[in-house]
């Protein structure tokens, strides 16, 4: 069985400190009103877990009913980081995979308000080239200027 490298959760905090939503919620937390969205926000981050071991990224969805879903590493096209100047001062960030799996062959996988998301990116890019080198996958852009218009 692989071992496990890194296992996270959206930060249900990190979200309250380095979002504006997270701030309007606590402003309206005066009200009473923000409670309610922070517990929302605090169980839909416990639904959804990510599993990153040196072959795959494993999504464990669901509280009372389960799913498990896996991206092959070496199946990875691109990781991205998106973050706002909020998000840079709570050291959280949003991560986008975009891969040829299945589970991300219509649309990428987002992971939204993520701790440390700048080293989980770094962490995630070096096992992808690991597991790519392991297998002796290589990926080709195929791209032709003149594909589809009239001769």
């Amino acid at each position: 069985m692989t071992q496990v490298i890194d296992r996270f959760r959206s930060s249900t905090w990190g979200w309250l400190r380095g979002t504006l939503a997270g701030w309007g919620t606590l402003l309206l937390c005066l009200v009473g009103v923000g409670l309610i969205i922070i517990l929302v926000k605090w169980i839909a981050n416990l639904a959804t877990t990510y599993e990153v071991t040196s072959d795959r990224l494993i999504l464990h969805k669901g509280i009372f009913s389960k799913s498990i879903d896996e991206i092959e590493l070496y199946r990875v096209k691109d990781v991205r980081i998106d973050f706002t100047i909020i998000n840079q001062m709570a050291d959280i960030g949003t991560i986008t995979i975009t891969s040829s799996d299945e589970t991300t062959r219509d649309a990428p996988l987002i992971i939204r308000d993520v701790d440390h998301a700048r080293a989980r990116r770094e962490n995630l890019r070096d096992l992808v080239n690991t597991a790519r080198r392991a297998r002796g996958v290589r990926e080709f852009d195929m791209v032709h200027e003149d594909f589809g218009e009239p001769a």
